[in-house]
Parts: structure tokens; sequence; C-alpha cells
């Protein structure tokens, strides 16, 4: 967030104590965190062996008065590992609730949609690069700037987004992860953000007893396409964002012992319909299918199956340019989450698996966390990949890592 937008944000969190300055009451919260991971095999490829290294200090301040309600969340770091001392600000927001009817101003978190560590309809920034280096997973999700407006009425409720800046998906840091470049001898590059802002809607509701929503969304992808100014030897490749629409659906309830669920979303490529520009990604479907269940008293296990395919393949294919790795019409994945508490739920042990079967991509994150008070808690974990070297996870075999996280939460 850029500076003056921080000063817009606080002024807007400051305000809340001049709407109703004699009821509102004001909570202080925070913690201090160690977090530290490193490689278990190659270096980096800036020859470091830390995947991340750093001091972080977090404040939270959350102010009620009335129909209002501020929040704002920020946080300090010093990096080791070439970034430095920086901030930045998580979440900062104003709410305003009125009967069938609220606002939410500011940067906020958006999740939407089902999938675990999948994404079908949730559609807001990520932070990959966190997931993948053993930061909490609450750093996954990136805030966006945005006016949220919700409405209840008794035959369903409705949630608008308006996001009136892009903000994209943070990628793994290419001097500490190893990525697949198809253009690896170009190497003056230039980034294109979007010039225009992008929204989403979810309506959503009870049907029979399950939970049931609807998703509309039309912005831009997430992640950069890399377009080269000619194909026949290059000279410069422009990192843009192409346009993007998502028409989705989810509904998810008890069945059996568990929890069903299912998500559906297609991916409209607004910027190459017919899908002959090799460097904008075709249209698609997604599908995701989900059960969870617990088979006895603190151990929870999800099943997760997930399928992309492609439309226009055949446009696909004749666009693709010599020596790119082809991918497949079809890309099916299976994914495992199973999660154990001991010693009165002080102690977790957990691991999530993800499997491709059309390519052989694999990602696994065992971790153990340990709460020694109510205060303080430790965790120690691995983030392991492999698969073909360019596929998502194939690309970073070379990246796995064990990590610790330990945090005094105040």
């Amino acid at each position: 967030m850029d500076r003056l937008n921080v000063r817009r944000v606080l002024a807007l969190i400051a305000s809340l104590f001049a709407v109703q300055p004699a009821a509102a009451e004001l909570t202080v919260s925070g913690f201090l965190q160690q977090n530290t991971a490193f490689n278990t095999g190659a270096a980096n490829p800036d020859g470091r062996r830390y995947k991340w290294l750093e001091e972080r200090a977090q404040l939270k301040l959350d102010a009620t008065g009335g129909g209002w309600r501020g929040h704002f969340k920020a946080d300090a770091y010093y990096d080791h590992l070439g970034r430095g001392l920086g901030s930045e600000v998580r979440e900062a927001f104003l709410d305003y609730s009125a009967g069938a009817f609220d606002v939410r101003v500011g940067r906020q978190v958006i999740t939407w949609g089902l999938g675990d560590l999948v994404f079908v309809n949730d559609v807001f920034p990520k932070d990959h690069e966190a997931l993948f280096a053993g930061r909490p997973l609450e750093y996954l999700k990136r805030g966006v700037d945005a006016i949220k407006l919700g409405a209840y009425p008794d035959f369903a409720s409705f949630e608008l987004v308006l996001m009136p800046s892009f903000r994209e998906s943070r990628i793994p840091d290419a001097r500490r992860f190893h990525l697949f470049d198809p253009m690896p001898a170009v190497t003056n590059r230039v980034g294109d953000q979007p010039g225009q802002g992008e929204w989403g809607l979810r309506v959503y509701r009870d049907v029979a007893g399950y939970d049931a929503a609807l998703y509309l969304y039309r912005g831009f992808q997430r992640t950069p396409s890399m377009r080269p100014d000619r194909l026949a030897a290059p000279t410069r490749i422009t990192f843009y964002y192409p346009e993007l629409s998502v028409y989705g659906a989810s509904v998810s309830g008890r069945a059996g012992d568990g929890v069903l669920s299912f998500e559906a979303a297609y991916y409209e490529s607004r910027q190459d319909r017919g899908g002959g520009d090799f460097s904008v990604p075709n249209s698609q479907t997604r599908l995701l299918a989900g059960y969870q269940l617990q088979p006895w008293e603190d151990f929870t296990l999800s099943l997760q199956y997930y399928a992309e395919r492609m439309h226009d393949y055949a446009a696909y294919q004749a666009a693709l340019p010599a020596g790119f790795p082809m991918e497949q019409r079809w890309s099916r994945t299976v994914t495992a989450r199973a999660t154990q508490f001991f010693r009165h739920q002080t102690l977790r042990v957990s691991v999530y698996a993800s499997y491709n079967a059309s390519n052989g991509d694999y990602f696994v994150n065992p971790e153990l966390r340990y709460s020694f008070t109510d205060r303080v808690w430790g965790a120690l974990g691995a983030n392991a990949f492999g698969g073909k070297p360019w596929g998502q996870f194939g690309q970073l075999s070379g990246d796995d890592n064990f990590y610790l996280q330990l945090r005094y939460e105040f």
C-alpha cells in the first residue's frame, strides 16, 4: 500500500472515534514472531540456503461504537535475506451495519469458495511465496483495497465487492526459488499492471439444508503472463495480467458422517476467447468435489478431487511456440489433509498432500504445532515438492525446506 493510501486508511479508522467518541471501545492485540525456513537440498539461486529468516511484530486494533467497527492490522519486520527492515498494512477497514445492510471500506481479506488450498471461486490475491516458504497459513491471503456491500433480504444474501485498483498475487521470488523460465536468455523484462478496477458478486442462501452460492467476477488473472516482443530472437519480455471473467457456483452440506461439497467455475479468457494467443491462458472449466469427516475425537480427514479442462485445445496446440512445454487438456488433482490433536488439543499434528495425476506434480506439507501456554506457540514443519520441471510444484523440486515458527501473542 503506498504512503497516500496508508494515510487515507488511517484517517478512515480514526474517523470512527469522531463518529462515536463516547461509546467507542478499543481493543489492542498483536504478536511477536520468529520465522525461519532452511533448504534441505540445493542452495537458492542467489546462493543462500534459507528460504525465510525474519523477525516480525504485529499490532492489531479493533474499535466498536454503535453500528460502527474499525479494524487495523499492521506488521513491522526485519528480513535477514536482503529485504531488510520493512512494514505492511495487512488490513485496515471501517464497517457499518444497519439491519439488513452492511458496508466495509478499506483493505480487507476476502475468501470465497470451499477449497482447501485449491481455488475455484476464490479469485482474490494470494501470497504463494508465503505458503512455500513455511510462513503461517494466514499469510497466504493478501488483502484488497475494496468497498464490500452486503444486503440480506429474506430470499437470499448478496455480497458485492468493488475494487478500484488491481492487486496481484505474489509469486515466489526468483532469487529464493527455482522457477521454470522458457526464455532465460532474455533479461530485459518489464511489468504492465492493469489500469482498471475489478468487481465480484456472491449470492448465497440455504437450499434444503445445504449452503448454496453463485459467484461472478470481472477483472484480471492474478498471476502474470509473459509476452515477448517477438518469437524469433526476442529481446524484451512484458509481464502482464490478461482480462478474466469467472462464473461459478458451490454447494455444501451434511452427507453421512461428514460434510460434502461441490464447486464449479467457468474461467472466460476475455482477452483471447479463441485460444490463439499462447501468452494468454485459455478459457477453462474448474471442478472440485470435497468430503470432510471426523472418524474419531480430535481427528479430522479432508479429501478433495479437483479437475481443470482447457477449452479451445486445438487452437492452444497450434499457437504454442516450439520448445514450450505442452499442457494437457485435462488436469486432475487429488488432495488430502489429516489433522490429529493431542494433550487436550495443545499439540496438533497435521499433513497436507496434493498429487496431480496428469503430470506427476506433488506437494507435501507435514506440520507439528505445540501451544506452550495460552500466549506462546511454536510450529515445526516441512515443504516437499516434485514433478516435471515446468509444473507448478515440479519446478520447485530443488526448494524442499524445513521451517520453524515461534510466536508470542498479546
